[in-house]
């Protein structure tokens, strides 16, 4: 498989400026990109099954890969869930598959977002992973506008091998991803 347009850019552009950038003497200290996972959780499914399988379907779509169904840790009475039922579903990119869908995020899906002034660049869990939700999945051009019948959201997190929230701001701004200052 060749290698992604994303992935090229960070082995001849990214890494040399990283290692200027933070003092780095090794090519394997510069923080990469570790894996991508998009999550949908679907409280929503408890009542009707058949979201749950047609967000399982959607995210195949837009990720390229078969998402696994998350299930309930522990039984909540207050929101009529019992341990072990469907609530969602999530998916984990890592590779070539990765960079693609990044490439395909930042390029493609974040410019349709209404209103889109940038990503916040404070959603750093201070180990260095980026989180970011999207409210509807119709931004991925792969997803058939006549065939949605409930639009849901989905959380986007970045896992990058940063040792602190500026050197993965760093390489996401380099990587292309687009943060407000």
């Amino acid at each position: 498989m060749p290698m992604s347009r994303l992935r090229e850019r960070y082995v001849k552009e990214v890494v040399p400026t990283l290692m200027k950038e933070f003092g780095y003497t090794n090519k394997l200290a510069v923080p990469r990109l570790d894996k991508i996972v998009v999550n949908m959780g679907l409280g929503e499914a408890l009542q009707n099954i058949k979201i749950l399988d047609s967000a399982v379907n959607e995210l195949a779509l837009i990720t390229g890969q078969k998402p696994i169904i998350t299930r309930a840790r522990k039984s909540i009475a207050n929101f009529k869930l019992r341990k072990n039922m469907p609530i969602g579903a999530a998916v984990t990119l890592r590779g070539e598959h990765m960079y693609e869908f990044l490439d395909r995020l930042v390029n493609i899906a974040l410019p349709r977002v209404r209103d889109f002034k940038g990503l916040p660049s404070k959603a750093f869990d201070g180990r260095g992973n980026y989180t970011l939700g999207l409210r509807d999945q119709l931004v991925f051009p792969e997803v058939d506008y006549t065939k949605v019948d409930r639009i849901k959201g989905m959380n986007i997190t970045l896992v990058t091998t940063a040792k602190s929230d500026e050197e993965a701001l760093a390489l996401l701004r380099h990587l292309g991803v687009p943060l407000r200052a």
